[in-house]
């Protein structure tokens, strides 16, 4: 699986366009080639940081990823942001030209080379300068992600569906509202180890010279603060376990594979932190008459032999319900045919289904009668049913290629 663009930026996912912004100068100046020649993975880095920002940067794209994941923003994910898909980034020269404005320089600056390098303002700012974002205060530590399976039919995948969810999770405690003090926020007192500000220092001196580390401080776990008398519910936690019913849409289209993010429904964070996120994975149910190949759907068809013989007009079983079928004098078994628009929708292309593939089978009799056979046996030297496999694309080619003629 891809990997998620938050991850790869290092942001989290109510990151601002600022904080998106400066990860991907940061990125991009990490793992530039230039000052990476002798790393083969710089580049491919270097790449996976641009596509990140092509979704995040741009306001809808991001929204079609928080919801839908890589499946949202499809192969082309730049289509109305930056006039260049994610997909189009064949080497690095592509993506100083897609991302020139992040920059103020374009493409044909940076290759002037030396002073005009692209990154060159990016480094003179590593190199001198850049301030140091402390920690600082916390008002509680952030609850963990949660994720389920929600099992759907292909027809509730082919029309959308709306699914409520029982889901076990951490909740804020109403006894001290998410504080975890036995009378709320009055229970709350500053960290004498830190001073209240999450993180504690420590100073050594080496022969390099001075040397100071930071770290959260052990005591109040980096929040700045502790509960002087913890909540008799929750034991000072601020949250505590409870199932609860959450719905979800579900958009048609969204196959096995396919995730939805519910921001804020994963478990409450500790002492009034912000709640995680709930991610639902799709699971698609075996059905009982079709088969699913990506957007298409495919369906065995059984006729008689003198249904495949004579033709006939056959009622099928669709993802909407039951549609007439012709079936021409002559149908082969093996020959496939397609039903145009009888299949799933794509989520990440609005206007586009797939199909509905009907693989003809002709049955042979089993237990015939006496008469029956005597019938049959006068037609064995018949010439009209010696078999021809030459014609008509015949039985002789292989499935995938009869399904290739269907398109042809």
């Amino acid at each position: 699986m891809p990997a998620d663009y938050y991850d790869v930026l290092g942001v989290s996912r109510d990151a601002s366009e600022e904080d998106i912004r400066s990860a991907y100068r940061e990125k991009a100046m990490k793992h530039h080639p230039d000052r990476n020649p002798d790393d083969p993975e710089a580049e491919k880095k270097f790449k996976q940081a641009a596509e990140a920002y092509e979704v995040l940067g741009d306001a809808e794209q991001r929204q079609r990823y928080d919801r839908f994941g890589h499946a949202g923003v499809g192969n082309g994910a730049g289509g109305g942001g930056r006039g260049r898909g994610r997909g189009d980034f064949r080497d690095v020269e592509d993506i100083f030209e897609a991302f020139g404005d992040i920059f103020g320089q374009s493409r044909r600056g940076r290759r002037g080379g030396g002073a005009g390098s692209i990154f060159e303002e990016m480094f003179n700012q590593a190199r001198g300068g850049r301030q140091r974002r402390g920690r600082g205060r916390q008002s509680g530590q952030p609850g963990s992600n949660l994720r389920v399976t929600l099992p759907l039919t292909l027809e509730e995948i082919a029309e959308g569906t709306e699914k409520r969810l029982k889901v076990n999770k951490s909740v804020e405690c109403e006894a001290c509202d998410g504080t975890g003090g036995e009378n709320g926020a009055e229970d709350l007192i500053m960290c004498s180890t830190c001073d209240g500000n999450g993180e504690v220092r420590q100073v050594s001196r080496s022969a390099f010279g001075q040397m100071v580390n930071v770290q959260t401080c052990p005591t109040c776990g980096g929040e700045g603060r502790l509960v002087e008398n913890e909540c008799h519910e929750c034991g000072g936690e601020g949250r505590r376990k409870q199932e609860e019913t959450i719905s979800v849409t579900v958009p048609a289209g969204a196959l096995e594979g396919h995730y939805l993010t519910l921001r804020g429904q994963g478990n409450a964070g500790r002492r009034g932190g912000p709640a995680g996120d709930l991610r639902v994975e799709i699971k698609e149910k075996a059905h009982e008459h079709f088969a699913r190949e990506e957007l298409d759907v495919y369906y065995d068809l059984h006729l008689s032999f003198p249904e495949a013989a004579l033709g006939t007009e056959i009622e099928v079983p669709t993802l909407k319900g039951q549609a007439r079928l012709q079936i021409d004098p002559g149908t082969q078994a093996g020959k496939i045919l397609r039903m145009k628009g009888r299949g799933l929708p794509d989520v990440s292309q609005r206007g586009r289904t797939g199909d509905q593939m009907i693989r003809v089978h002709v049955w042979t009799p089993q237990n015939l009668t006496d008469e029956q056979r005597d019938q049959i046996e006068a037609w064995r030297g018949d010439d009209a049913f010696a078999p021809r496999p030459e014609e008509k694309g015949g039985p002789q080619k292989s499935f995938f290629r009869r399904v290739k003629d269907v398109f042809t």
